[in-house]
Formats: structure tokens, sequence, C-alpha cells
């Protein structure tokens, strides 16, 4: 857990007194290759953020199985538009490789905010910065070829080779052939 307290620590520094209350309601947990983290129809009550590994958020859609968003170490991963509506998420959330994931559960952690208002600066930081990765996710799909989304993703991570090419293709938007043919040309 030290890994994650430097990294939030990067984000928005906060007192002992209020890592030592989060520390109380955070779980660390392993998921095995291609395990659910997250079941489609749930509702969201738990924030995770990947210690190590890979993991995706994906969904259906005419019986394809399309991958939304990819989070590796450091990375927040959670279905906030579930977690703050409190309706059930039409996405789920599975390890892509072995993964280390500390989960907070959500409603300990909003109890929290009112009396660390550094952990509420924290995280409201941190569901900014994700809302700002949405939308340049969705800017990215509007705007570059899919030989530039696939160039972005190889920049992000190291992992790219332990991702199926199934779930890269349609984190992409396109076919696993159009993938092969970028992967050729670079």
């Amino acid at each position: 857990m030290v890994g994650l307290f430097s990294f939030l620590n990067s984000v928005n520094k906060i007192s002992p007194q209020a890592k030592e209350a989060l520390e109380q309601i955070t779980q660390v947990k392993s998921y095995s290759k291609n395990e659910i983290i997250q079941e489609i129809g749930s509702r969201c009550k738990t924030i995770y953020f990947v210690q190590e590994g890979c993991a995706r958020i994906f969904y259906y859609k005419n019986g394809n199985d399309i991958t939304e968003h990819f989070a590796f170490g450091n990375d927040l991963i959670v279905r906030a538009e579930s977690l703050f509506t409190g309706k059930p998420t039409s996405k789920g959330i599975q390890a892509i490789e072995q993964t280390n994931i500390v989960g907070i559960n959500s409603d300990s952690l909003f109890k929290l905010y009112d009396k660390h208002h550094d952990i509420e600066r924290l995280f409201r930081l941190l569901f900014e910065r994700e809302y700002v990765n949405t939308v340049r996710r969705i800017e990215s799909l509007q705007f570059k070829s899919a030989k530039e989304r696939y160039v972005e993703l190889l920049e992000t991570t190291n992992y790219v080779q332990k991702i199926s090419l199934k779930h890269i293709a349609s984190y992409l938007g396109i076919t696993q052939v159009s993938l092969s043919r970028i992967r050729a040309d670079l």
C-alpha cells in the first residue's frame, strides 16, 4: 500500500490522521487473469485502484464484448455513473492478468469527507482527473485515426503485449484485422 499512498500524495498531500483513516477502509485483493472484479448489472459501491497488473471496463453491444477503458498501476477504475447515482451499471470490470487491486468502500469514504477535508479534496481531484481522461478518450475517438490511438496506447503502458488483440481492437473501435494491419505498419 506504500505505492498507493505515494501516488495519492503526489495528487494531494493528506495528513497522517487522514492517511490512517483511509488505510482502515481499504482492502487489498488479488484477482486472477480474466476474473470479474465487478459484475455487469451490479451497483458500484467500491472505488478501485490498480496496484499491479491491468484491468478493463467492458460492456456488451449486439453480442460483442467491447472494452471501454484500461487501468494500469496507480490508475483509478470505477463505474462513476453507478457510484454517484446508486443505479446498476451496464458495464463490468475485469482483470486482464493477475492483478492486485486496492478497494475502498464508497460509503465509508464519503463519511470520511466530513472529518478529513484533505481526503475529500484528494478524491475530488482524482475524479476530476478521470473525467478529463474520459473527455480525452472521447475526443481521441472523434478526431484521431485508429493508428494514432494505438500509438497513444503503446505510449501509455508496456502491458499492451499482455492484452488480447480482441480487447485492444474493441478499445480502438476497429476490427482485429485492422489492428493487425496497424501493428504490421509499425
